[in-house]
């Protein structure tokens, strides 16, 4: 579970450095949006993965 938070935290960052970067002018607004879109998804499945880790698990 801690590597999972530990990648929630690591793609939220991420986040974070994209948008700077527009606001900087090193990225375009488009694909800053576009790189801001697939990280959302990226945390939206990582959040899954942490409140119901189940259907993740292997079956013995």
């Amino acid at each position: 579970m801690a590597k999972l938070n530990d990648c929630e935290a690591e793609a939220a960052e991420t986040q974070t450095w994209i948008e700077f970067a527009v606001k900087c002018n090193y990225l375009d607004v488009e694909l800053g949006r576009e790189l801001h879109g697939i990280y959302n998804r990226i945390l939206g499945g990582l959040v899954n993965m942490i409140t119901d880790p189940s259907p993740w698990l292997m079956k013995r």
